[in-house]
């Protein structure tokens, strides 16, 4: 009996100190290889804040230190070649493809790979204004007279307005007027909040109105509207000046497509490898992400209550990143 009693004891004691090993395995997994902050990017628009704060969200559950770091669209990617910056937030192609170009090739910027989101950026028009730039969406129709004087507000009289995103995301549209012969003004919204509002703005007033647009987004899945079609883009169109229609300025030319990108700065891999692992698994369909966003401009969610909310909603789809 106590031989027996004995051997019970001995497998609980054995038993114990197993489940206490797995536990100090998981523990140890979850530990982070380094205390110091990941510094992850934020640039001011609700889509990539959004994918921003499920990442930093995702990292922390590995007890990682994280600091949401605000900068500029194009500017971060300076950031993260020094080192100061971790993180970058998506660069997209039809914005930073340049950039993009230039930072991986620098050997400072690691490219992790795609989002999984193909994107399309350019001029955006309800269709109603085909009512008074007839031959819309064919980019000579903006040429015309007519079109020129629907399109003109009081801040840019006589010239159309064309209604961008933050000066801080860059883009090209004055190079594109000048190369163009465009008589159009660029007005750069304060924020994307702000654009899509006086978009919106205009579309119930049935405003005539060009504005900076993109997709995967809420507005031009809810309300029909076209982008201006301009002669196909090349990287030439951007280099060489005898490329395209205007034999002595570039940029004549509609946008490249693409998708959008995942970097992070190259030395971080070595501090921080379970977190740089799990940005590279890190995955969002366009269908989602445009649900999201929507969630945050049109709902009025907080983006990190948003971010949260499909933690909350989702483990099936991020744990396996985290493995």
């Amino acid at each position: 009996m106590l031989k027996y009693i004995g051997k019970i004891v001995t497998s609980a004691v054995v038993f114990g100190l197993a489940v206490c090993s797995v536990g100090m395995t998981v523990a140890k997994a979850n530990v982070p290889e380094s205390k110091d902050p990941i510094k992850i990017v934020m640039m001011g628009y609700s889509g990539d804040n959004i994918i921003m704060f499920i990442y930093g969200g995702l990292i922390k559950k590995l007890g990682y230190n994280v600091e949401y770091t605000p900068a500029d669209y194009i500017g971060q990617f300076t950031g993260v070649a020094a080192g100061d910056l971790h993180i970058a937030s998506p660069g997209w192609d039809t914005t930073a493809k340049a950039v993009l170009a230039e930072a991986f090739s620098s050997g400072n910027v690691l490219n992790m790979g795609s989002i999984g989101i193909a994107v399309n950026e350019d001029w955006w028009y309800p269709l109603y204004v085909k009512d008074d730039c007839p031959g819309l969406p064919d980019w000579k129709a903006l040429l015309e007279p007519g079109c020129v004087k629907a399109l003109s507000v009081v801040e840019t009289e006589p010239k159309a307005r064309f209604l961008s995103g933050p000066l801080e995301w860059g883009g090209t549209d004055p190079e594109r007027i000048a190369a163009m012969g465009l008589d159009f003004e660029v007005i750069n919204a304060g924020s994307d909040g702000a654009l899509s509002a006086d978009l919106v703005a205009a579309i119930k007033r049935k405003q005539p109105i060009v504005a900076w647009s993109w997709e995967p987004y809420w507005i031009p899945a809810l309300y029909p509207g076209e982008f201006v079609v301009w002669p196909e883009y090349e990287d030439a169109c951007y280099d060489d000046p005898t490329w395209g229609m205007n034999s002595e300025m570039t940029h004549d030319c509609g946008r490249p497509n693409g998708q959008m990108w995942k970097a992070a700065w190259t030395g971080g891999e070595k501090i921080w490898p379970k977190a740089y692992d799990v940005w590279r698994k890190f995955t969002l369909d366009a269908k989602t992400a445009g649900e999201l966003v929507y969630q945050s401009d049109v709902d009025g969610m907080d983006t990190q209550a948003v971010a949260e909310k499909w933690i909350s909603e989702n483990e099936s789809t991020w744990k396996p990143w985290l493995e």
